[in-house]
Parts: structure tokens; sequence; C-alpha cells
């Protein structure tokens, strides 16, 4: 008799059993494949930045965790789904808490994807030379929230992505080669083709200064007391700081040997008696 009953109390409970261990099975199944997918495909988009030199990695590397924890959120939901737990108000709780959190940090969410649009379109890169939201100086790093600048006195900038996306953005570094303008004033009593000549041998003796294309030596303004020279020599984009510098002391010294007068702006009064 009470053989008999334990096989009863044994029927009753296996069905259940067997269901439970059926779920957990699905549940380690369903975590195993979700892992394996989950970490393929965010290797896989990090490959994709790093095969491709002009694509940058960092926004990949960014995506690709991205996407392996979306990928693992939906896994932890389809095994919660499989004991019978409710997931339609975890995934409306996990929906109000990211709404939250994005009111909260807006600004972090606003550089966030101005880093991605840099990272996107890339205005430029690590290495080059820009001048963005009013600062200027070599790109040093380029991270998903801020841009981090080097200036010539050694000082480090750090800018948020946000400030430099929607405002204009110079990058002096994106040709190989550049032109420098300058301006050099003669006076009215001067030989002008003689003022030109002298500046045009001091750009041909410069070693940075191009030949091809050949510098613009013309009479751009006349002014109050000045005829006004627009000089553009051309230079590799590395020389553009030394020519621009080094010509203005190297033209004075020339047009001063050559008699050539440098006026200053003065005014004439003329005193009448009566």
């Amino acid at each position: 008799m009470t053989d008999w009953v334990e096989q009863i109390d044994i029927n009753q409970y296996l069905p259940g059993a067997l269901a439970w261990a059926t779920n957990i099975l699905l549940a380690i199944v369903i975590l195993i494949v979700g892992f394996w997918i989950a970490g393929r495909i965010g290797k896989s988009i990090r490959n994709m930045g790093e095969r491709n030199a002009r694509l940058d990695d960092t926004l990949f590397r960014f995506l690709g965790s991205v996407a392996k924890y979306v990928i693992l959120a939906f896994v932890i939901i389809a095994v919660l789904n499989r004991f019978g737990v409710e997931t339609t108000s975890i995934v409306a709780l996990l929906g109000a808490a990211g709404l939250a959190v994005g009111l909260a940090l807006q600004g972090a969410m606003s550089n966030l994807a101005a880093g991605v649009m840099l990272m996107v379109f890339r205005p430029y890169r690590v290495g080059e030379f820009i001048d963005a939201a009013g600062k200027f100086g070599k790109v040093e790093e380029i991270t998903l929230f801020t841009t981090v600048l080097q200036t010539f006195d050694n000082q480090q900038i750090i800018i948020p992505n946000s400030q430099i996306w929607g405002d204009q953005i110079i990058n002096h570094s994106h040709h190989p080669v550049r032109g420098v303008d300058m301006h050099f004033g003669v006076a009215y009593g001067e030989d002008i083709d003689k003022a030109r000549a002298t500046i045009e041998k001091v750009l041909a003796d410069h070693p940075h200064v191009l030949k091809d294309p050949a510098p613009f030596v013309e009479v751009e303004t006349l002014n109050d007391s000045s005829v006004d020279f627009l000089v553009r020599p051309f230079c590799d984009g590395a020389h553009y700081f030394d020519v621009r510098y080094s010509l203005p002391e190297q033209v004075k010294k020339a047009l001063d040997a050559a008699g050539i007068e440098i006026p200053f702006p003065h005014r004439k009064v003329i005193v009448v008696n009566e």
C-alpha cells in the first residue's frame, strides 16, 4: 500500500520536474548560444575598424561593445521568459530607466553623439593641427566624449566634442601644401617693381618655400600711407610656421638693404595763420 502511494506521488510531480529540467536545459543552451553570438558579433564589429585604416577603431570598439550588451540583454530576457517571468514589465522598467539616465546625462549624450559623428566623418585626425571651439593646437587624442589638443606653449586643452561639432572646424593639416598669406607695405615714392623683385628674391632664397606652386607677390591695396603687397609663398605643411615667422624679418632686412622705405601710419597737419 505504501509503495503504491509513493508511486502515485512520484507520478504526480514527475511532469513538473521534467518541465523544470527542460527549461533549465534550454536556458543553459540559450545562454551559451547567446553569449557566443554576442561575442562573435562584437568582435566582428571591432575587427571592421581594425582592418580598415580609414575607419576609427575607437568608434567600432564602442559599437561592438554596445551590440554585444544589447544581444546579452535579449538573451537574459529570453531566459527569464522560459521560467515564466513576466518580461514586459522588465522591458518597460529598463526603458524608463534608460530615459531617466538619458535626461540626467543630456550633456554627456550630446558629447557622445558628436564624438560618433567626428569619428564617422573624420574632419581631423590625431597629429593634425586644428582650430576648433576657439582653440588652436595639435590633436593628441580623440575620444567619444572629448578631443584633447596640445598648444605650442605645451598646454593640454580638453574640449567637449559637442562644442567642436556644432562650430566651425579649421584643419590646418588637411592639405600637404599650404599657402602662407603675409602683407608688406612700401612707401608711395618707392619703385614698386624693385620692391616686388626684392621680396621675390627673399622667397627664392628661403629653403622651405616651394618653387611649384610659385609664390604670389602682387599689389593688393593702395592704403592711406603705403602700397601694400599680398605675399603668398607655398610650403609643405610641416614647415608652415617656420615660413610664417621667419619671412617677415628677412623681408624687412632685404627692403632696408635695398633702400626701400617701409612707412608707418602718419598724418600731415597744415596750420594756417590768419
